[in-house]
């Protein structure tokens, strides 16, 4: 699946409907999956970083995210980054068709709080190296919640 980038702040060309993907009898995808034989939407990391840098600068903050979700085979349909001030955090939504990627940032105590929450074939996990890369975190922890549970 091709990735779809739009510009910071900018909605893509495509639309919602467009991205959805369609099975083979005309019939829309739910995106649920099955794993290990439970069945569920999606998967939702809470990633804390502790000791990371370049937490205030928006603009490395959205290209390190839009990486981390083209590499989790998501695709990007709105992003929109708020700077709190010249040297203060940043708190920032990546819209994605299959759900979203979200971070706040505390550059003070070099620490940012992000969720990734994908459905359907996407690899949450496939993001955590590059935030590794792009914040040089000195240590991450990571929790893993499965959203949609089917019994």
């Amino acid at each position: 699946m091709d990735a779809l980038v739009s510009p910071l702040g900018m909605v893509s060309d495509n639309s919602p409907s467009e991205a959805q993907s369609v099975d083979t009898h005309g019939e829309a995808k739910d995106y649920f999956v099955e794993r290990d034989g439970v069945r569920f939407a999606g998967t939702h990391l809470i990633v804390d970083l502790w000791g990371a840098t370049n937490l205030d600068d928006p603009a490395h903050i959205d290209s390190v995210l839009r990486e981390a979700a083209i590499e989790t085979g998501a695709t990007i349909l709105h992003g929109h980054f708020h700077h709190f001030s010249p040297n203060g955090g940043v708190s920032g939504v990546l819209v994605l068709a299959e759900s979203h990627v979200s971070i706040h940032t505390w550059p003070e105590r070099s620490y940012a709080a992000l969720d990734i929450f994908v459905c359907g074939i996407c690899n949450p996990y496939l993001a955590v190296p590059v935030l590794k890369k792009g914040f040089q975190p000195e240590r991450v922890q990571l929790a893993e919640h499965k959203r949609g549970l089917i019994g």
